[in-house]
C-alpha cells in the first residue's frame, strides 16, 4: 500500500496542484493537515475514488483522512482539546490518525503548554490500541526530533519546535511502540519536509523535517521519501508530502 501525509496550508487554495498530485501518486490512504475550511471538496477527491473523514472549523486548523480502501469507525474527538487538528479512521488493514499538533508560538505564550498538553493527550489516546496492530500516526507534529532536523539549529536559540520538552513528547509516541519512519535524503543528505516561503528558503534547501509518519512494527516498510516536487514552483504548500510503501505484517 501507499501511505502519504501532506500539510496543504489551505485545501481550497492548494486544489489545482492538490487534485493532480492524488491522480499522479495514486495514495491508498492520505492523511491532510491544515486544510482551512469547514467543507472539505469531497465529491472533488470522490472522483478520484476516495472516501473523506474531515474535521475543520473554516479557520488556520482541519485536518483529513482520504481513503481508497474503505474510511470507518472515524473518530473527531481529542478529549479536551476542541480545534480540529485530529482525526482517526480503520482503513482496510490499518487504522489511520491524521494529526495538526499546535505550533506552540513563543515559550512565554500559553499555546507553548497547550501544545504539550496536546501531546499529553496523543499519547494517553494510543493505549486504548495495541501497539501489535497495525497503526499509523502521521502528520504535522510543528517538533524537529534532533538538530539534525532543522538546517541550522543555532538559528533556533530559545524558539519553540527544537525544545527538550517537545522532543520529549515525541519520544513518549515512539516509546509507546511506534516507529518514526526517516524519508531517503532530499536534496541534501537530509529528509525536510518544511521550507519557510521566504525567499530562497527552498531552493537553499534551509528546510526542518517537522512531518511525521509513525507506524507500529506490523506495518512494514518498503520505501518512504518526501515529494519534493510537490514544494516547486507557484501555488505550492510551504510543505511537501511524505510518502511511504507498506506491506501489513500478517
Amino acid at each position: 500500500m501507499r501511505i502519504a501525509t501532506w500539510n496543504v496550508n489551505s485545501i481550497g487554495a492548494r486544489l489545482p496542484r492538490f487534485l493532480p498530485w492524488l491522480e499522479e501518486t495514486a495514495p491508498d490512504v492520505v492523511a491532510v493537515q491544515e486544510t482551512k475550511t469547514a467543507a472539505f471538496p469531497v465529491a472533488e477527491v470522490a472522483a478520484l475514488g476516495y472516501e473523506v473523514a474531515h474535521s475543520g472549523d473554516g479557520r488556520w486548523n482541519g485536518v483529513a483522512v482520504l481513503s481508497r480502501i474503505g474510511v470507518d469507525q472515524v473518530d473527531l474527538v481529542h478529549e479536551g482539546h476542541p480545534e480540529p487538528r485530529l482525526v482517526s479512521a480503520q482503513c482496510g488493514p490499518l487504522h489511520v490518525t491524521s494529526v495538526y499538533v499546535p505550533n506552540g508560538r513563543t515559550l512565554d505564550d500559553p499555546h507553548y503548554l497547550y501544545k504539550l498538553a496536546w501531546f499529553e493527550t496523543l499519547r494517553r489516546r494510543l493505549d486504548r490500541f495495541d501497539p501489535a496492530q497495525p497503526l499509523m500516526v502521521m502528520g504535522d507534529f510543528n517538533v524537529a526530533r534532533t538538530d539534525e532536523d532543522v538546517w541550522d539549529i543555532t538559528k533556533f536559540v530559545e524558539s519553540t519546535h527544537v525544545t527538550p520538552a517537545e522532543r520529549a513528547a515525541m519520544d513518549a509516541l515512539v516509546d509507546w511502540g511506534l516507529v518514526d519512519i526517516i524519508p531517503r535524503p532530499g536534496k541534501g543528505d537530509r529528509p525536510f519536509t518544511y521550507w519557510d516561503y521566504r525567499a530562497g528558503m527552498f531552493h537553499k534547501d534551509f528546510g526542518m523535517r517537522i512531518d511525521y509518519v509513525l507506524a507500529t512494527p506490523s506495518v512494514v516498510v518498503r520505501d518512504a521519501w518526501v515529494d519534493r516536487d510537490a514544494r516547486k514552483g507557484k501555488g505550492s504548500s510551504d510543505h511537501a508530502p511524505v510518502v511511504v510503501e507498506v506491506e501489513v505484517a500478517s
